[in-house]
């Protein structure tokens, strides 16, 4: 695999760098984003916003961060003159406010994804962004990750032939107090997890899907699952008569992986969605293997140099927010044809993909952050 067309940052003023405040302190943004701003090179953190004292205290003074603020004093950070933009790392349903109220006031958003939690929210977002001239990103790592974007490549080689399959699984145990179960917060496995395998199957087939379907299954002594199922099966039809299939679970042991059987061969990437350490691809066509491994590197640091290359440099980012959206509207057509038991179709603007130019090589951390008062993504399975 050549491997030597690596995305190059944009040429930006080394004057410069772009302002952030961190808005939420849970433990992404204490575990994966705040470290990697170390390599980020043209960004820095200024400001927190959490209603958490201990953590605002605590994470600022490990940070040198002077500025923090209360989610009552959003406003105030937003109009303090001191900050460009804002990562935003709160609660799936809160996405769309924190947003909007930001982009009011002319700074530009980083945005975790799910982008929202239905169309309507997702396009208030992009509608006051717009209006504001600010710009917008959804915080898909993958779009700057090597691994998942020389596997595009793969499939564009026609190395394995025409693609007709995508098959992935992505299953992890959470603990019964973790937010990501909490249905009136956006809850699911599908908002959470699932949205990875809906959109690998999209830049992989290089298409939006047509039509979708989705059944769910919870066992019954689990008490975690009151508000949301354990797991949710998926068919996406793609155009081409392509089908893309997988499984997300909060009750299963850890498993990052998706297949493509194409009319030549087929790719596996195992682990394939991880934020930190080594993507391996296996390669099989007829009776040859192969195997390549990628390293681990900083991803959440991609995102953040080039969301500011971005800003300083006056370009539209992908993932933009339309991308946010079809996935949201893929999410919201399955959570409907898990209600009929039926599948249901889905029309959505098809949008230029991720490529391996966008590849962005940043070393990984170094050591793991102490973390403040946050629940784990997931417990040991």
């Amino acid at each position: 695999m050549d491997l030597s067309r690596l995305f190059q940052p944009l040429a930006t003023d080394n004057t410069r760098k772009i302002r952030y405040a961190i808005v939420g302190l849970g433990w992404f943004a204490q575990e994966a984003a705040l470290p990697s701003f170390v390599h980020a090179d043209n960004s820095e953190v200024v400001a927190f916003v959490s209603d958490d004292p201990t953590k605002k205290e605590e994470v600022a003074k490990h940070y040198g961060v002077e500025k923090t603020y209360s989610y009552d004093e959003y406003e105030q950070c937003l109009n303090s003159g001191e900050i460009d933009a804002v990562y935003i790392a709160l609660p799936n349903h809160l996405h769309c406010e924190y947003t909007v109220r930001a982009a009011n006031a002319g700074i530009h958003v980083l945005c975790e994804k799910p982008m929202a939690i239905n169309r309507n929210e997702c396009q208030q977002m992009i509608d006051a962004c717009q209006k504001n001239n600010v710009k917008l990103m959804i915080a898909y790592r993958l779009h700057f990750e090597e691994g998942n974007l020389e596997a595009i490549n793969t499939v564009q080689s026609g190395e394995i032939g025409e693609v007709r399959i995508f098959n992935s699984i992505f299953t992890q145990q959470v603990t019964e107090d973790n937010i990501r179960i909490q249905k009136e917060k956006g809850g699911g496995t599908l908002y959470d997890i699932g949205i990875y395998c809906i959109n690998a199957a999209r830049y992989l087939f290089q298409a939006e899907p047509i039509e979708v379907f989705a059944t769910s299954a919870t066992k019954k002594d689990d008490d975690r699952f009151s508000e949301v199922a354990e797991m949710t099966s998926v068919i996406l039809r793609f155009p081409d008569e392509r089908l893309a299939t997988f499984i997300s679970s909060f009750g299963a042991a850890s498993v990052s992986t998706y297949h493509l059987v194409g009319t030549k061969g087929d790719l596996r990437v195992d682990p394939a969605y991880s934020w930190q350490g080594e993507i391996k691809h296996y390669i099989t066509i007829g009776k040859d293997k192969k195997e390549h491994s990628f390293k681990s590197r900083d991803q959440l640091a991609a995102e953040f140099v080039y969301f500011s290359d971005c800003i300083l440099q006056n370009q539209n980012p992908e993932p933009s927010g339309i991308e946010g959206l079809n996935d949201v509207c893929i999410i919201n057509a399955l959570h409907h044809s898990l209600e009929t038991g039926d599948f249901v179709k889905v029309d959505l603007d098809d949008k230029e993909k991720p490529s391996i130019d966008q590849s962005i090589e940043l070393p990984a951390p170094k050591k793991k952050p102490d973390t403040i008062n946050v629940i784990p993504a997931s417990q040991k399975s």
